[in-house]
C-alpha cells in the first residue's frame, strides 16, 4: 500500500517590516550574550586565580577568646595596621629610603576602614599613634606576665600584646566591633604601590624630611614604592608632626583608591591577581579574611569613585597630655569622637554636609620661604615704557611686599627679562620675590644689603600672589578634625 509522503513544514509567516525594525537586532542579542559570557567567565577566572593565594597569607588570631565585645553593626569594619617591619627590605632599599635602625615592633599607622553595607561608601578614620589609651587586662606576649589595664600610647599596645591587644584596645576605646584585621609592613606597602605602577600625589609647597629622606618640590608627582613609603612615613615635613602625616596618608590612600578604580585593574582578572598577590604576599590577616572577602571588596570598588571615600582623624581634645612614665600623648575629644564612631556603628556617612567649596585664589597661592611683608623692594624701570616702574611697584605692594613706593628709571633701558638683584646673604628673600615674578632672573650683587632690587623688563605682565611659610610654632589647641572626600584631596 503506497504511503503518502509527508507534507513539507510551512515556514511561519514573517513579521511585518515595521515589527522587525522595532525588535532588537540580532547583532545586539549576540553582543549582549557574548558580554554576559565574558563577564561570567571573568568572574570565574578571577576566583580561580586568587583562590590559591589564601595559602600565602600569614594568619593571626586577633579575636581569640575575646569576650564582651561591642555589638555588631551594619557594614564591615577592618582594622588596618601599618607596622615598622622591615625584615624583607633589601640593604640597598634600607640605605636609599632611610630604613635603617632597629624596628620598635609597634604600629606606625592605625586606621578603621568601614565599608558600608550597600558597598557604595568607604569611611576611613585615622587613630593617632600617640593617642592616650587604656588597655584591658591581658598577658604580655614577651614576658608572659599578666597585666591589669593600664595607660599607654596606642601604638605601644602592639608591642605589648600583639594584634589581639591592639584590637581589644581599639574596640574598648571606640565601641566599634572590628570584623577583620589586616597588618601591612614596609615591604607589602612598597610592592602594592609598584604593582599599581605608582600613585599620583600633589603638593603646593616643598616637602622635606631629613629623617626619611623625603624631598619633593611643589607640583604633581607619581610615587613608586620606596618614595611612596617616604611620603607616608614623614613626620618632620611640617610643624604638625603626626597629625600632618596622617593627613598625607589619607590623601595618599584616596589617590590609591582612585588609581585602582580608574585604571581598569579591578576589571582585569590578571591585573587583579597581581595586585592581590602583592598585597597578600607579605601581610598578616585574621583567619576570616580571604579570597571571598577580597573578591567582594573588588566588586564593590568597581563602582567606587573618589567621592565614594571619606577620611577623617579622630577629633583631638588635648595636645601634649602628659602621663607619668609614658610622656606626652594626645587625648581624644570624648563628645566629638563619639559622633564619629557612632556613624561607623550606624553605617552612616561621616559627614552629611555638602562638599566643601573650593578654596579662594588667595588660599591657593604658593608658599615661599620668606613672607612678602618681610621683603624690602626697590623697583627700577628697565624699559622705555613710561609708567612701567610705577605699575610694578603698585602690583608688588598689593601682593604684600614692602616697596619704597618710589620707583626710578634704570641706567639700562633695553631690559627684556625682569631681573631680581640681591645680596647673596638675602638669597631666601630673593627666591621668594622671584616666585612672585614668573620668568624673572636672579642676579647676585654682593654688598647690596637687605633691600632687593627689581629691574622691570619688557616681559613683565603681572605679580603673582604668594604666601609665607606655615607657622613653625606648636599649636596651642588641637586642630579641628575635618571630614574630606576622596575627590577633595586628589590632584584635581
Amino acid at each position: 500500500m503506497p504511503t503518502t509522503p509527508p507534507r513539507p513544514r510551512r515556514r511561519p509567516p514573517r513579521p511585518p517590516l515595521h515589527r522587525v525594525r522595532r525588535g532588537r537586532p540580532r547583532w545586539a542579542m549576540r553582543a549582549a550574550t557574548t558580554l554576559s559570557v565574558v563577564v561570567l567567565a571573568s568572574a570565574g577566572i578571577g576566583h580561580a586565580l586568587v583562590a590559591g593565594l589564601d595559602a600565602e597569607i600569614v594568619r593571626v588570631d586577633p579575636f581569640k577568646d575575646m569576650k564582651n565585645r561591642p555589638r555588631a553593626g551594619h557594614g564591615m569594619n577592618v582594622l588596618l595596621v601599618g607596622t615598622d617591619g622591615r625584615d624583607k627590605v633589601t640593604e640597598a632599599e634600607r640605605r636609599r629610603f632611610r630604613l635603617g635602625g632597629a624596628p620598635c615592633h609597634c604600629t606606625d599607622t592605625i586606621m578603621i576602614v568601614h565599608i558600608s553595607e550597600d558597598r557604595e561608601r568607604a569611611s576611613v578614620v585615622s587613630l593617632p599613634r600617640d593617642s592616650y589609651a587604656e588597655t584591658p587586662p591581658h598577658t604580655d606576649q614577651v614576658s608572659g606576665r599578666e597585666h591589669r589595664g593600664h595607660p599607654l600610647r596606642l601604638n605601644a599596645a602592639y608591642a605589648e600584646g600583639g594584634p589581639q591587644l591592639t584590637v581589644r584596645t581599639v574596640e574598648n576605646m571606640t565601641h566599634v566591633k572590628i570584623d577583620h584585621y589586616l597588618e601591612v609592613d614596609f615591604t607589602s606597602f612598597m610592592k602594592t604601590v609598584d604593582v599599581l605602577d605608582g600613585v599620583k600625589i600633589c603638593t603646593t609647597r616643598r616637602l622635606r624630611d631629613t629623617y626619611t629622606g623625603l624631598d619633593l618640590p611643589p607640583g604633581e608627582h607619581t610615587l613608586r614604592g620606596g618614595a611612596a613609603l617616604q611620603y607616608v612615613r614623614a613626620r618632620h615635613a611640617d610643624a604638625s608632626s603626626d597629625l600632618g602625616r596622617m593627613r598625607r596618608q589619607q590623601r595618599f590612600l584616596a589617590s590609591m583608591v582612585d588609581r585602582a578604580t580608574s585604571s581598569g585593574i579591578l576589571l582585569n582578572p590578571l591585573r587583579f591577581r597581581d595586585v592581590t598577590r602583592a598585597v597578600l604576599g607579605s601581610v598578616r590577616a585574621d583567619r576570616g579574611f580571604g579570597t571571598d572577602e577580597l573578591l567582594d571588596l573588588g566588586r564593590a570598588m568597581r563602582t567606587f569613585s573618589p567621592a565614594s571615600s571619606e577620611f577623617t582623624t579622630v577629633p583631638i581634645g588635648r595636645l601634649g597630655f602628659v602621663v607619668p612614665g609614658i610622656g606626652s600623648t594626645l587625648k581624644w575629644d570624648p563628645v566629638k569622637s563619639e559622633r564619629v564612631f557612632r556613624a561607623l556603628r550606624d553605617d552612616k556617612p561621616l559627614a552629611s554636609a555638602p562638599p566643601r567649596p573650593k578654596p579662594s585664589p588667595s588660599a591657593q597661592a604658593p608658599r615661599v620661604e620668606v613672607a612678602p611683608e618681610r621683603i624690602l623692594v626697590q623697583v627700577e624701570n628697565g624699559t622705555a615704557t613710561r609708567g612701567l616702574g610705577g605699575r610694578v611697584d603698585a602690583a608688588l605692594a598689593t601682593a604684600g611686599f614692602r616697596t619704597t613706593h618710589r620707583p626710578v628709571d634704570s641706567p639700562t633701558r633695553d631690559v627684556r627679562r625682569t631681573v631680581v638683584v640681591h645680596d647673596p646673604r638675602w638669597d631666601r628673600s630673593a627666591r621668594s620675590l622671584a616666585a612672585a615674578l614668573p620668568g624673572s632672573e636672579l642676579r647676585a650683587a654682593p654688598g647690596l644689603g637687605p633691600t632687593l632690587k627689581v629691574v622691570a623688563g619688557t616681559d613683565f605682565r603681572d605679580v603673582r600672589k604668594v604666601r609665607g611659610p606655615e607657622p613653625t610654632a606648636p599649636e596651642p589647641v588641637a586642630p579641628e578634625s575635618e571630614v574630606v572626600r576622596g575627590n577633595e584631596v586628589g590632584c584635581a
